[in-house]
Formats: structure tokens, sequence, C-alpha cells
């Protein structure tokens, strides 16, 4: 059949109605999609990123990271790890000097505040080095028991831990400030370390006690702990840290010193020990069970005899296979890929 002019004339006119809207709905549906995408990608970021989570660079990628830098991939080997130290430990059972040469290696230095070990003459030494050597400045607060290095067990109540940890910052940071310098985090000290990594009501008031002086400073946990657990619950500023020099028990605690296999001696030894624990994001025990942890700092004990040469073979196999380290108030997303020249 022959179409009529009014019917050609409609068709003509369709067609470029359609070819008009296509050249909007097109673009519309393209854009609709890149909002749906990054919709997605913001909410998955703002879940992960809402979970408590450490404040150093960790040695595995956490999802934040994988969702915002778009630039990391499996191939990316440069990632940053922290070292801490023990150091300021002065006393008749420890000589501390060793410590000018540690405060060259490591990112941060947990300072004896006198009740363990230590004295103002200490303290100055290590916040004047750190200062000069752009090292982080914590405070190691212990039990008031100099005769035993702080590494006798006490039950004391809440009050008078509560009282042991502000006192001991209060003591750290009027020094740190007359170097104009801060106490940026807390790592409290051999026995009672031990104590709440394996006692949620005593990790609780250390969390607690340290919220309350400064929701600003890092806490700095065994990995796994219960002093991590408790941190958490209070979405606290935290660092989970692996010890380079300790053998571990099955259930993640430090073997006793009491046990002949509780230290690692051989700086050889004890930089596998790291890196191992590291590569794997895991805790390597003496049985040969590995529990799966994060890891953002590596803790080197000031007090060992081989602490210097441990530290030395530490800190070079870091940076012989790409990890670069960070002071303790560097934050994780400062810092990315960054090289240690």
């Amino acid at each position: 059949k022959q179409k009529t002019a009014y019917q050609i004339l409609s068709g003509l006119v369709g067609s470029e109605m359609c070819i008009r809207d296509s050249i909007f709905v097109i673009p519309l549906i393209f854009f609709s999609l890149m909002f749906l995408k990054y919709f997605i990608t913001f909410a998955f970021v703002s879940l992960f990123t809402s979970i408590p989570k450490s404040q150093y660079r960790a040695a595995s990628p956490r999802f934040d990271i994988f969702f915002i830098m778009p630039c990391y991939t499996s191939t990316n080997k440069t990632m940053e790890i922290n070292i801490n130290c023990d150091l300021g430990e002065k006393s008749k059972h420890h000589s501390n000097k060793h410590d000018p040469d540690l405060l060259k290696i490591v990112n941060s230095a947990n300072v004896a505040c006198g009740y363990h070990a230590g004295d103002d003459e200490s303290m100055n030494q290590v916040v004047e080095i750190s200062k000069n050597n752009g090292v982080s400045i914590g405070a190691h607060p212990s039990f008031n028991d100099p005769e035993n290095f702080g590494r006798k067990r006490m039950n004391l109540p809440s009050s008078e831990i509560r009282k042991l940890i502000i006192d001991q910052y209060a003591i750290l940071q009027e020094i740190a400030a007359k170097h104009g310098e801060n106490v940026t985090h807390i790592k409290p000290h051999g026995a009672l370390n031990n104590m709440a990594c394996e006692d949620i009501d005593l990790a609780t008031t250390l969390a607690k006690t340290i919220n309350e002086i400064s929701k600003d400073l890092i806490y700095l946990v065994p990995t796994g702990s219960k002093m991590e657990e408790a941190a958490k619950k209070l979405n606290m500023k935290i660092a989970c840290e692996i010890f380079a020099d300790r053998n571990y028990e099955d259930d993640g605690n430090l073997v006793s010193r009491k046990k002949p296999n509780a230290l690692i001696t051989d700086p050889n030894e004890a930089k596998q020990h790291v890196l191992s624990m590291i590569k794997n994001q895991a805790l390597n025990c003496h049985s040969g069970k590995q529990i799966p942890c994060e890891i953002d700092s590596v803790c080197i004990h000031g007090d060992n005899l081989s602490s210097l040469n441990t530290a030395q073979a530490i800190r070079s196999n870091l940076i012989a296979v790409s990890y670069t380290h960070l002071r303790a108030n560097e934050t994780r997303e400062d810092r990315v890929f960054r090289n240690l020249h």
C-alpha cells in the first residue's frame, strides 16, 4: 500500500525525535552507571574504614587502602613497618650504653619512666636523641618494682593501675615538653603488659586510662592479645606489635622467661623470625603453629645483650626486601608506598 504524505511525514518526525532523545538518554545512562559505581565503592570504603584499625602502616594492605588507592597491585613490594625499642632502662639489672646507637636504627622509643628502671637523666637522654633522630617518643609504664625490673606479677586494684599509668605518662611528658616534644604513644612494660595480654579486665582498665589521658595517644599492644581486644572496643588508635627476640606459645602469648626457649638471642634467627611473621601476617609459635594476625610494629627489647646486633640485622633485612619504616605518630593514611633512602 502506498503511504500518504502524512504518514511519511509522521515517520520522519518520529525518527528525528528518537535520535534527539537518544542524545540525552545515552549520556544519562552512562553517568548513572558511573554514579552507581562510585556510590558502591564509597559504601564499601565507609564500611571498612569504620572498623577500628591500627595507626601504623601495616605490612599487609587493609581494605580501605585497597579501595582508595587504585595504584595498589600485588606487584607493589614496598610496604611500611615500624620498629620500636624499650629504652632508657638504666638500672642495676641493665646498662643503657647502647641506647644512642639503637636510636639510630629504630623508629619509636618506649622510654622507662623510673618505676622499673630509668631516671631523669636517662629519660632526658632518650628524649633528646630521639628528637635529633626523628624518633617518636612513648611512655613505657610498669609496676613500681625496680627490684625485679618490673617483671614480677602484682595484683593491684584498678585505681592503683590507673594511677601508675597516669603518673608515669606525666613524668615523661614533662621531660619531653622541656625539649619541645610530646609523648605520642604508650606501651606497658613487663609483668603489667603480660598480665593484661591475658586478662580482659586489666586490659580494659589500661585502655580506658590511656584513652582518658588523650584520645590522640597511640596504644602499642601485642597483636592478638586482650589488650588489642579492649582497645578496639573503645575505638582507640592502636598499633599491633610482634616481638623480634621472643618465642610464642600456641595461645599467642610469649613463652615465659622462666623457660629456656623464651628468648631469641641470635640476630640471624631473629631477623628470619620477624620477616616470616610480617610476610605471612601470622605469629610464629615455637611449636611451628602459625596464628593469623595484624602486624604494624616490631619490638626489640633494649635490655638483651644482642639487642644492637639484632636491631641492625632486622632493619637491614627489612630494607633489603623493600619494607620501609614509620615513626609511631605517622598515620597509615599519610604514607602508602614511601621508599626509604
